[in-house]
């Protein structure tokens, strides 16, 4: 075998030594703010939230768990408590278009003065209207009028009969009105004794009778004017007789209000409808089951509906709205049924995110805003006009013609906070004009830090904050070297910490879980450790699975013995956010051809476009290294063998070059060791992801099987500084059973799992005899004879003779 010295065990996993900590526990360690290593991110949001400017609105955009949602809080709370509290909504009545609310704004906490005042204007308001116009003097001077009119009209009445009397007519008054009829001494004729008169005096009577019918109907006419002379009279006296209890009622909250012109605007409003609408109002019977009158809905349009109240705010207020859709964050109407019919007033209007979060920060999520119904076009709408405009979607979209409220619309001064991931962001950018005009700042969360002695000690103080938020119990310093290195591990990079401070949160609380079982009062290591294990066996199912059908060979592995035209490739699977590696074995064929390279996984629709492109680049390094100045001869497969789904990623086209290479020349591989990594077109390996997971998978196979010093894995020698394995993988290759081999080329790491040197080119570009590189550019040069012996059709017999490797 060629000279390829494994790793160092020091080199699997950088350790966080535990000394350099100068405290025993978090207990007394100072909480980080939370927003370590984020300062970019904090700078664009300092300059989003100060700049004055309305199209200037903040997307927060970074990885799942990094903590964006509690830094971005943070700030808005040290913000908002050094600005002015915005004034209170309310809508009222409108006195002259019913179905257009009136918007009033009062300052912070006035609003629901005016509408305690006014609820209790309307509780006196029944009483006070029934005792004034239940005075005595009151209802004899209505009763007055009344008789004057009455007797002023039956006077007006009997002078007519009277005058027509003396011409022999009489007035006489039916159940369908007044008619004249020729009388004789006082009394009706008769129809009978009508007809005996001679017709000259038939037709003079006839002639009288139009002639007290032309008067009568003249004097009928002038009783509407007189009853209105009534109403108008009555109306007076009751003005007269409210007016000072009414006054009485409103001059206290005239009194409290009188810094406030609009809302002694409505006063007046309010004034004047009871004084017109008094007696209505005493005559409305709105009955419950018990048939009681309600007197809360009589004065309904005298309430104030306090849409937004600031009374106990303190700062600007920071609204987020778990559930944006349409009407949660415009507002919306509802309605009542009455009598079978849907009917809605000013009190039924509700406020969405955007009422509550007006002068000062809404946050929502782009996920959700963007998944609900018409939500992200009305979030957009109104950050453009600069209004709140409740309506339901349909009218906003001009689809219904259904009567509804149109309330007044409420200015809108408020600083958007969008909260995704950069998926999102990206997508907007790309698709939405609109959004790249209102999302001008982008806060951008970093996922990772350098690990440093000095950020050691600040992820330290992150953890404390984490724990105390969390309620948990002080962490020992072991127990947060322990934790650093996780962090270490979920950045995949030893040389950087994970801000995904969700899952280390996960973690602390399962290892406070594992502590308080063991009856301590902190933290430890090994709390910590048994925190991982159990996570470990938790979601272990599947990977069990997985390695116990290789142990019982219905998937078939080996990791003994060598082979040509095989090799154990790994790979990494990741399910519910848990992510395992496994082996899986890949092979390769040639034969005679025209230079292809057939992917089965892409042929089976199985691979993925990534994978699709690791194959062409490793053709494209067998054409340019060993065929530049001859055509490629050959044809070959390649195949993830037992693999039913699909393939992605381009980490396992290492793996496939060597396995081609030792089908080429026929040179066998080793099956105790697996391999991982990508290739470029000049033969050298590049970095990957999931190392750790990878070869871990592959260790704890070799593991069951029994470790005999043999087993290990190649990665790229770039990708030993994202090391952080297993303590058990690094006690083993501590102890010389398990191995790992770092490569730069496919050259290295063909000589790692064939022993056969790769061979330099000497000065006259010459491989050495023997080398690997001379044994594949044979096999090529014996393809490309054949295959123009072939095409010539000279006879087998002359064909020339395969070279001896």
């Amino acid at each position: 075998m060629a000279d390829a010295t494994p790793l160092s065990a020091d080199l699997l996993r950088t350790r966080c030594n535990p000394e350099q900590f100068d405290f025993e526990t978090t207990e007394t360690l100072e909480s980080h703010p939370g927003d370590l290593g984020q300062e970019r991110a904090m700078d664009a949001l300092r300059f989003g939230l100060s700049i004055a400017h309305s199209d200037y609105h903040v997307f927060v955009l970074g990885e799942a768990g990094s903590g964006k949602h509690a830094t971005t809080f943070r700030m808005l709370r040290e913000r908002a408590a050094n600005e002015a509290v915005p004034p209170d909504l309310c809508y009222l009545h409108n006195f002259d278009e019913v179905l257009r609310p009136r918007l009033l704004t009062l300052p912070a906490g006035r609003g629901a003065a005016l509408r305690a005042d006014m609820q209790t204007f309307i509780r006196e308001l029944g009483p006070a209207i029934e005792a004034a116009l239940g005075q005595e003097a009151h209802t004899e001077r209505v009763e007055a009028l009344q008789n004057n009119h009455k007797a002023r009209e039956e006077a007006a009445l009997r002078e007519i009969g009277e005058a027509c009397a003396e011409e022999g007519i009489s007035l006489l008054q039916t159940p369908d009105g007044f008619v004249f009829a020729p009388s004789k001494d006082g009394e009706p004729l008769s129809p009978e004794a009508f007809e005996a008169l001679p017709q000259e005096e038939r037709d003079a009577i006839e002639v009288r009778v139009a002639s007290w019918s032309d008067k009568l109907e003249e004097l009928l006419n002038e009783f509407p004017g007189w009853r209105k002379a009534l109403r108008e009279a009555v109306v007076r006296a009751e003005h007269e007789v409210l007016s000072p209890a009414v006054g009485h009622l409103m001059r206290d909250m005239r009194e409290r209000h009188a810094d406030l012109p609009e809302v002694l605007s409505f006063f007046d409003a309010v004034f004047r409808d009871v004084l017109d609408n008094a007696v209505n109002h005493m005559m409305m019977e709105e009955d419950d089951e018990d048939g009681e009158p309600e007197e809360s809905t009589r004065f309904t349009r005298y309430q104030v509906k306090l849409l937004v109240d600031h009374a106990s705010s303190q700062g600007a207020p920071i609204v987020f709205e778990n559930n944006p859709g349409y009407g949660n964050l415009i507002g919306r109407i509802e309605h009542v049924v009455q009598q079978g019919v849907q009917v809605s007033h000013f009190n039924l209007i509700r406020a969405g995110a955007l009422h509550r979060a007006n002068g000062g920060y809404l946050v929502i999520d782009a996920e959700r805003v963007l998944s609900q119904p018409f939500a992200w076009e009305g979030l957009k709408r109104t950050l453009r006009s600069g209004e709140i405009r409740i309506e339901p979607p349909a009218e906003a979209q001009g689809w219904s013609g259904a009567l509804t409220l149109e309330p007044e619309a409420v200015p809108c001064r408020l600083k958007v906070v969008m909260i995704g991931d950069r998926d999102i962001y990206y997508l907007l950018m790309e698709h939405d004009p609109e959004f790249a005009e209102l999302f001008k700042v982008a806060a951008d969360f970093d996922d990772d830090l350098p690990r440093t002695a000095a950020t050691e000690f600040e992820y330290a103080r992150l953890l404390a904050m984490l724990a105390r938020g969390a309620k948990l119990m002080p962490l020992e310093r072991n127990a947060v070297a322990r934790l650093i290195e996780e962090g270490a591990r979920l950045a995949e990079d030893a040389g950087r910490l994970s801000l995904q401070t969700r899952s280390l949160a996960d973690l602390m609380r399962e290892a406070d879980h594992f502590a308080r079982l063991q009856q301590r009062d902190r933290v430890d290591v090994a709390a910590v450790e048994a925190a991982l294990a159990a996570r470990r066996h938790r979601y272990g199912r599947y990977s069990e699975r997985v390695r116990q059908s290789m142990l019982e060979g219905t998937t078939l592995i080996s990791t003994s013995g060598a082979r040509a035209g095989q090799i154990n490739g790994l790979v990494v699977i990741e399910l519910a956010g848990e992510r395992f590696g496994h082996p899986v074995r890949i092979s390769a064929t040639v034969r005679l051809g025209e230079g292809d390279v057939v992917d089965i996984e892409r042929e089976a629709d199985l691979g993925g476009a990534i994978h699709s492109k690791g194959v062409l680049i490793l053709s494209a390094f067998l054409a340019a290294r060993y065929a530049r100045h001859q055509p490629l001869s050959l044809s070959a497969s390649l195949v993830f063998e037992q693999s039913y789904a699909p393939v992605e990623g381009d980490s396992a086209s290492l793996a496939e070059l060597c396995a081609l290479l030792s089908a080429l020349t026929q040179l066998p591989i080793e099956q105790r060791l697996a391999i991982t990594g990508s290739v470029n077109q000049f033969g050298e390996v590049q970095v990957i992801g999931g190392v750790n997971e990878k070869i871990e998978g592959f260790f704890d196979l070799c593991a069951a099987r029994g470790l005999d010093g043999s087993h290990g894995v190649v990665i790229p020698a770039a990708s030993v500084r994202h090391l952080m394995l297993r303590q058990d993988v690094v006690e083993a290759a501590r102890a010389g059973r398990f191995h790992i081999y770092p490569v730069s080329t496919v050259d290295e790491a063909m000589e790692v799992l064939t022993g056969v040197p790769a061979g330099e080119p000497d000065a006259k570009g010459a491989m050495p005899r023997g080398s690997l590189n001379y044994k594949v550019a044979a096999v090529l040069a014996d393809m490309t004879a054949a295959r123009h012996a072939f095409n010539d059709g000279e006879p087998a017999s002359r064909r020339r003779r395969s070279r001896t490797h």
